[in-house]
């Protein structure tokens, strides 16, 4: 596991562009695990607690899907063969199948832009997923960042880009801090000679997908990235695609190994694009809202011990900024919650925590826990 620390003797990582609220020092010194992720809090002994830490959807994968992917099963003897799901998707997005690449997950698409395409000044836009960047350190390449600031409600002025940067890596809606960015700010980023990269793996949980890249041809040099393991329940599956234009899609391509994506996988890939599914995600995502209102009127409950709510919320997750948030976090532990610590997010320190939404009865479980675990550290 790279930590920064281990890896910035091998990597420059000077070039920080804006200094965050509430870091105090740079943070291309401050030791962001860029490995460490939500999963790590629920694993072994953190099996047993209730998960807020993982941005995947609860009561996930829905029966249809597991049957569908269990009918596969039957095919394992022959090679994946990806062409009905690669249609499958660029018909949910009106696009030729040359402009679409399936891919094991999202990280696989991170780890083959840095491979693959010949790049000179990569720009990560943080606080956002840390995977892009440590598929970019791990490459070789020097990575530039910009950092959002809290002041600013973690929006995007384009203008804070390097006008040089010939990659930038930007998420929307951003994890952790659920800021739904407009289409058209993103689409300013966009340069003659410059990839622009927007990870939109939780755009299924926007209703209407408002704000989404995805489907556009009109924007030079981009390269939109989804995840149908966040709103389907799949990680373990590993699937997602990318979205360019023939020739990017062509350099990934010659970068995967053979037959990248297994048989299961194709098929949930294939049957969460149909109808019946893009019906159901919209459904989710409009309970989504009202779950996520919920969880964050009763966090606002907590504004005069001094927890700050990062708004306007926009993802199946939340952003919360509070005193003591470690011990905080230690105490949810004890208390049966998982919580996804921030501090491993360029931009961030020890003082954030993202909250995955859940359903009403959850939420007001964890606000009760809440409460009490942040009692328990003023102590």
């Amino acid at each position: 596991m790279h930590t920064e620390s281990d890896s910035g003797s091998r990597h420059d990582l000077r070039n920080t562009r804006h200094g965050p609220s509430h870091t105090g020092d740079d943070p291309s010194n401050a030791g962001h695990d860029l490995r460490h992720h939500g999963d790590a809090e629920v694993r072994d002994d953190g099996a047993r607690l209730i998960d807020l830490a993982v941005n995947v959807r609860a009561d996930t994968p829905p029966a249809w899907l597991r049957e569908r992917i269990a009918g596969s099963l039957a095919g394992l003897a022959a090679y994946p063969d990806g062409r009905a799901a690669r249609a499958a998707v660029a018909a949910r997005h009106g696009l030729p199948v040359e402009r679409v690449l399936l891919t094991a997950g999202a990280a696989e698409a991170f780890v083959l832009l840095a491979r693959a395409l010949k790049v000179r000044h990569p720009v990560v836009v943080h606080p956002q997923f840390t995977e892009p960047e440590a598929a970019l350190r791990d490459a070789g390449h020097t990575v530039d960042r910009v950092l959002l600031r809290e002041s600013d409600g973690f929006r995007l002025d384009p203008a804070a880009v390097p006008e040089d940067a010939d990659l930038v890596v930007v998420g929307n809606p951003t994890n952790p801090t659920s800021v739904l960015h407009p289409a058209e700010c993103l689409a300013r980023l966009a340069r003659p000679g410059r990839t622009l990269v927007v990870d939109e793996a939780f755009m299924d949980a926007v209703p209407g997908e408002r704000e989404a890249l995805a489907g556009r041809t009109d924007v030079p040099g981009l390269v939109v990235l989804r995840s149908l393991t966040k709103t389907w329940g799949l990680a373990g599956l590993r699937i997602g695609y990318v979205l360019a234009a023939p020739g990017t899609i062509a350099e990934l391509e010659r970068a995967q190994p053979l037959w990248p994506v297994s048989t299961p996988a194709l098929a949930a890939a294939e049957a969460c694009v149909s109808d019946r599914a893009l019906a159901e995600a919209a459904e989710a995502a409009g309970r989504l809202v009202a779950d996520r209102a919920h969880l964050v009127a009763g966090l606002q409950e907590f504004a005069p011990d001094g927890l700050v709510v990062a708004e306007p919320a926009e993802g199946p997750f939340v952003l919360i900024r509070l005193p003591r948030a470690t011990a905080v976090r230690r105490h949810l532990r004890s208390l049966g919650f998982a919580v996804r610590r921030g501090d491993t997010f360029p931009g961030l320190d020890d003082a954030w925590l993202r909250l995955a939404v859940r359903d009403r009865s959850t939420v007001n479980g964890f606000l009760q826990a809440l409460d009490r675990a942040m009692t328990l550290a003023d102590r």
